[in-house]
C-alpha cells in the first residue's frame, strides 16, 4: 500500500512557521519561549507570512515541501558567546529551532545569518 500526504498538509506546517516575526542566534538550543532569553546572543526582525521578502515555500529538493528563511545580514550581536542554535519566534510562542555552524560572537559586532531551509519530506 503506498503512503501519500497532501502539499496542503505540509504546507499548513511551512505557514505556521513562517509566522515567525523574530529570528534569534543562541548560544545553546532554548526549551521554550521563556528560555530564549537565557541563550539569546543576537535578533532580527523578521516580516511573517510566506512570500512577504523573509520566508518562501516551495517543493522539497527530494521531494515534499520546504520553507526557506532569507539571509539576514549585519544583525547586531547584543550579548558575546558561541552561537550554536538558530531560534523563529512568533512573539508569544517557541516556533522552531535549527542548528548553525559554531562561531564565537562578540558584543558590538554584527553576523550573518545565511539563507536556509525547513524541508518537510513526503512519506516513506
Amino acid at each position: 500500500m503506498a503512503k501519500s500526504i497532501s502539499d496542503a498538509v505540509l504546507d499548513a506546517a511551512i505557514d505556521k512557521l513562517a509566522t515567525a516575526v523574530r529570528q534569534v542566534v543562541c548560544s545553546g538550543e532554548p526549551a521554550n519561549f521563556a528560555g530564549i532569553a537565557a541563550v539569546a546572543l543576537a535578533d532580527v526582525v523578521l516580516t511573517a507570512g510566506v512570500g512577504n521578502g523573509d520566508f518562501t515555500k516551495a517543493n522539497g529538493d527530494v521531494s515534499g515541501r520546504k520553507l526557506t528563511v532569507a539571509q539576514q545580514a549585519a544583525v547586531p550581536i547584543d550579548t558575546s558567546g558561541t552561537a550554536t542554535h538558530i531560534a523563529y519566534d512568533d512573539g508569544a510562542a517557541l516556533l522552531g529551532v535549527t542548528t548553525c555552524t559554531s562561531q564565537a560572537l562578540t558584543a558590538g559586532g554584527t553576523v550573518t545569518v545565511p539563507a536556509h531551509d525547513a524541508e518537510w519530506a513526503d512519506p516513506t
